[in-house]
């Protein structure tokens, strides 16, 4: 399996988002708002939406797209798990990958820097929420170490019926009795963790 600095895909690069990703993003998750279960929102949000999304996420958490031939492809981040203070070592990952890339290892080539990041800014757990029934990103998640937490169940109601969600964990640093605070993103080498 590919590390977090190599890809199977030579034409696929791995790179930091930027606000103006957003409009490319935007498109990406549309069709996924409109057409499907898989997210909560109902109404697709804007490329101007999602660039204020990536500059408030890249204030503390990385945000991550993937590329092939200069077209977004995917996008990857990291977010608070909760507000409370004791859960400031623990983050929510969602990955995103566009209908006509997908099962080609894009999630795999963004969820490999987007931990590494996360581990070298000293979280300890990562998170995912994932409406079921989806064998696509269960399956991503289990091979990238994740192992099932618990169900929401029919938590969510959207395209005329109800919808569970899965929780997936991941510990990204074991044996940590007293953990020092979190690096902030600025002050991690992105590049060391980055495809080409």
């Amino acid at each position: 399996m590919p590390g977090a600095t190599e890809s199977a895909d030579p034409m696929m690069a791995v790179r930091a988002a930027q606000p103006d990703d957003g409009e490319s993003i935007a498109a990406i998750y549309a069709p996924i708002v409109r057409d499907t279960s898989v997210s909560f929102e109902t109404e697709p949000p804007s490329g101007a939406v999602m660039a204020e999304r990536i500059r408030s996420t890249i204030s503390s958490h990385p945000y991550l797209v993937a590329e092939r031939a200069g077209e977004v492809v995917g996008y990857a981040y990291a977010s608070k798990h909760r507000e409370r203070a004791a859960y400031r070592w623990s983050v929510d990952v969602t990955v995103y990958v566009a209908l006509q890339a997908r099962r080609t290892g894009v999630g795999r080539a963004l969820y490999g820097p987007l931990l590494s990041i996360l581990r070298t800014q000293g979280f300890h757990s990562a998170f995912a929420g994932i409406a079921l029934p989806n064998a696509g990103s269960v399956g991503l998640h289990v091979a990238m170490g994740f192992v099932p937490v618990g169900i929401y169940r029919n938590v969510g109601f959207k395209h005329g019926r109800w919808h569970s969600v899965g929780w997936w964990g991941l510990e990204l640093v074991e044996g940590v009795e007293t953990p020092t605070e979190p690096l902030p993103l600025s002050s991690v080498d992105l590049a060391a963790h980055l495809l080409p």
